[in-house]
Order: C-alpha cells, then structure tokens, then sequence
C-alpha cells in the first residue's frame, strides 16, 4: 500500500481524513447504519465511522480471513461496512437488494459467509416468502430500515444497536495481492456471479485512472459531483478512491433514484458534473423535460454499466447552461474494470434521420491501461477491422475469481485475455464500437442501436428492448409514458428497419431489472414469452 494511493479500501478514508485539502459527502437521507448521524460528512466522520464499523463486526465475532455478506437499502453506507471488514482482514461481499430473492439467496449460498450484515427490510422479505437470507446458523447483523413496516431487528438476529460503543477492533490489512472485496455482475441471465478481487486489481489498477487531474474529465475542486448508482456495485469502489482522492468541494449521494427524491437532492445540491447508470438517466429524461434547471450547472455527464441511447445524451446535454457539457461513456465489466472511453458533444451528438447509434461508439481503449482484440467466435482468430466478433480483454485489473464458480471463470481466460461476451467491431485507427452481449445478439443488426433508434422516433417511450428469438423477427417490448402506443406513429418508427414483430407494451415497473437497472432480459423472456431460447449461445455470461 503505497503512501500516497491505498490499494485497500478499508485504508482509503483513513487516508482523506489525514490529506490537507478534504471534500464533504452530502446525503439524499441519513445512513441506514447511522441514522441519527445526519446527511453531512466531512473526511474525518467519514473515517469514524468506519472505525466504528469495524468495532461492530469484530464484536459480531468476525475475523481476518472470514467472508462478511452485506446486503442492504442502497445506500453509499455500503461502502462504510466494506471499509469496516477490509479494516480487519476480512474478505466483504456487496451484494445488492435485488428484486429477486431467489438470486440473492443464490448469491449468499455460492458466498457462505460466516456473518451476514442485511437490512430489516431484506429479512422481512425472506420471511414473508417463508425463507431465510442464509443458511440456518449464520450468525445475521439486522440494520434498520427505511420500511416502517419491517420489524426492528428479527428474533434470531443481532441488532445493530447492540454494537454500538463496542470496544476497538485491531487493525490488520491482507497484503494488496491475497481477495480484498468481493462484488457481483449484474445477473442479466440469471444468478449474478461473484466477482473476488484484490486490492491491485480493483484499487492499483482499476482506479488508477481515477486519481489522475487530466484536463475535462476528472473532478475539479470547484465541482460538486453528483451520483446516483447501485453502491453494491464494482464502481462504487473504484469511484470512491478516485473521488476521495481528487477531493472536490462536494459529493452527493443520491441513494434513491426515483423521480421526485432524485429531483428534490439535485435541487438541493446542484451538480456540477453527475454519474448515473444509463437506464437511471433514461428514466430521468422526464426531469431533463420538465426541470431543466436542476442541470444547466452540468458540465460533465458520466454514464457507466451499460450502453447508453442518444435521445438520451441530448436531453442532458440540452439541459444544460454551461457553454460545451460533455457526456463521457466507458465501457468494460465489473470482471475487468473500465477498458474504453467515448465522449460526446451537443454536435456530435445531433439527431439524424439514419437509422444509425453514435452512442454505440465506445471510443479507444483506456492509454496504459487495458488491450482489446475482436475474435471470431468460433476460430478464436483477431477479425480484420469492420468486422465484429467477440471483444476479448488484457488488463491488470482482471478479477481473481468467480467465488462458487471458479469453472465459469477459467471458461472466459484465454492466457492474458478475458472474454467480456460482448460483440463488437474496431474501426478507423482502432477506435471500437459495440453491437450487443452474445446472447442477446439479433439477426443482421445490433439490438442496442435498434432500440437507440426506436427512442429516437418515438417521444413517449420511456425504454425500448428487443428479444432476439430463434426463427422469429426480434420482438420489441415498449415501456411508455402512458402504456399506450398510436399504431401510426410504429409505423413510422419502423419503416426504414429490419423487420421486427408486433411490438409488446409493457408498464416500466414490470420490467425484471438488475441493480444497475439493466433488464434482465431471460427473465423478461420467460415472462412475456414463455421461453429462454435466445439467438445467441451465452456460453460467455
């Protein structure tokens, strides 16, 4: 752990209380593991309260070498706890509240953890379902929650206010090389895969970039950063370093994003550059409609996770009062960290009547950083440029492991690359441009830009996915504003594409999403459909 960029994260707030210039963390709502500690944290509280944290968890009786599951409302408190185990020696697991019990309890089986740190509301969830989070006997940590319903702590649990003043646990960091965190993918096909990383990987290489004041992009101290993601999340990790490094005047944390909270916390902190998922600033374009001034402070957008849809760039960028805003979009893979980047601007961003995406361009690879190659994926040999094939991904940032299903991951190493399943081609002087996930792939096109020009055409359509099926058009599923379609305007949406199926309207809430809104598009099949068959193999998911 070098003295001036900790490669652990349980160093990492430590390491900003001591720095000379610090930043502030304002909160949407308090913590749910400090809820009486307020919604404004300067370095100093923030590194108490990690210190606190570990004296909770070491008097649950968890020690160096032991796995800690935490699973919790979303909230940035996540990476309070994680901190707290890392402190320790202990190996923590983020795993986000998913609306599928199922997967977290799948999650919590390939994990085994030896304590468990969940919200009320996650275990009221498994009771009323007639289940547990875990296996019977582990001991369980229950934090209270947002839900006024769920009961304070469940008979059989730990209340977390029986921790508190707790005596100091000693520290004990593991070396930068042996399992420091362990996150999860976004389970669009299923139980999502638990991704073991290092302090080199995910901190020494991940974040580099992070740390670096290059010109437009990073964090000046002037700004106010605003963010708004699943905080369970690989990112969140590497964010964190980069954010507590560069110190700006300000981080807002906007843990819910729904519409009316995320409106009143912009109002509240007005951004100055702001990080979302794609799908969160999708479902914000009705703010960008109709409260453009909570971002004509913007000056940079930060779209990260998954592709994200023009109509979508142009309405922030649009909403925006400062004199050139840029959208910056990475793409890579909790797996891999960031590996590409692309920028956009009002111009380069302007709409046309081609029934073509420019926010499938995902920019060059990241300098020093990470290497791609486009493979056929049959052969397993490079594709000349223009032709799209599997991306395969060199990076000291690889992941370790999948935990539990440590065969799924040897499947995707090839020596030094990693398979990300994604497609995608390399153009003019090796810039890349993304077609799809393998599985969801569609006959003669990419269904991303499809459903980028659909959103594009039609004005009350809030999300677009298409479902690739054997022998079948793809079928379109619809969320609109208000569930409604006029039978003309599809047809002009449509005249100049492939052929696609009857479209189907589907309310947004219905739509089965990952914890970084990503639609879980198996489950979405088997629920619409009644099947999982799917273009694509999904031997690399």
């Amino acid at each position: 752990m070098g003295a001036s960029r900790p490669t652990n994260i349980g160093l990492v707030f430590d390491r900003h209380a001591e720095a000379r210039r610090q930043t502030v963390m304002l909160l949407d709502r308090p913590f749910d593991i400090a809820p009486d500690g307020g919604t404004r944290y300067d370095g100093a509280a923030l590194a108490d309260l990690v210190h606190q944290a570990s004296n909770w968890l070491y008097a649950a009786g968890l020690r160096r070498g032991q796995k800690v599951g935490i699973v919790k409302d979303n909230h940035f408190d996540m990476l309070i706890l994680t901190a707290a185990a890392a402190r320790i020696g202990a190996l923590p697991a983020e795993l986000a509240p998913l609306a599928s019990l199922a997967s977290v309890q799948g999650m919590l089986r390939n994990l085994r953890p030896d304590l468990l740190v969940a919200s009320t509301t996650m275990l009221q969830r498994a009771a009323k379902a007639g289940t547990t989070l875990a296996e019977p006997g582990i001991r369980t940590i229950a934090v209270p929650s947002l839900d006024p319903t769920a009961p304070e702590a469940p008979e059989g649990t730990i209340p977390l206010s029986d921790l508190l003043g707790s005596p100091t646990a000693p520290v004990n960091f593991r070396p930068d090389d042996e399992p420091m965190i362990i996150t999860h993918s976004s389970g669009t096909t299923g139980v999502p895969k638990l991704v073991v990383n290092s302090g080199s990987t995910i901190l020494g290489a991940g974040a580099r970039m992070e740390t670096i004041r290059f010109p437009v992009v990073a964090s000046r101290r002037t700004d106010v950063v605003g963010t708004s993601f699943t905080y369970a999340h690989a990112r969140s990790v590497s964010w964190t370093a980069g954010q507590l490094t560069l110190a700006p005047t300000a981080l807002s944390i906007i843990s819910d994003p729904s519409l009316d909270n995320a409106a009143r916390a912009l109002a509240e902190h007005r951004p100055t550059t702001l990080e979302a998922c794609p799908n969160i600033f999708q479902r914000w374009e009705e703010l960008a409609d109709n409260r453009p001034e909570l971002f004509e402070q913007v000056r940079l957008y930060v779209g990260t996770f998954d592709a994200v849809h023009p109509r979508t760039v142009r309405k922030f960028l649009g909403a925006s009062k400062t004199k050139h805003p840029i959208w910056g979009q990475s793409w890579g893979q909790s797996e891999v960290g960031p590996v590409c980047a692309a920028f956009f601007t009002r111009r380069s961003i302007a709409k046309t009547d081609k029934p073509t995406s420019v926010t499938n361009d995902i920019g060059w690879t990241v300098p020093f950083l990470a290497k791609v190659r486009v493979v056929d994926p049959l052969t397993g040999r490079r594709q000349p440029r223009g032709k799209p094939g599997i991306l395969m991904v060199s990076t000291r940032a690889r992941c370790i492991t999948y935990l539990g299903e440590e065969d799924r991951h040897t499947e995707k190493v090839d020596g030094e690359w990693w398979n990300t399943g994604d497609v995608g081609t390399r153009g003019w002087l090796g810039r890349m441009r993304l077609e799809d996930r393998e599985v969801d792939t569609i006959p003669g096109g990419s269904s991303i830009e499809l459903e980028s020009v659909l959103l594009d055409r039609l004005e009350r359509a809030i999300d677009v996915t298409l479902l690739g099926v054997p022998d079948q058009d793809p079928i379109p599923v619809l969320c609109m504003r208000d569930n409604e379609l006029d039978p003309a305007d599809w047809k002009r949406a449509t005249e100049d594409l492939p052929p696609l199926a009857e479209p189907l309207l589907v309310p947004w809430e219905q739509v089965p999403r990952t914890a970084t809104w990503k639609v879980r598009r198996l489950e979405l099949r088997e629920q619409l459909l009644g099947t999982s068959a799917a273009v694509g193999t999904g031997r690399w998911t």
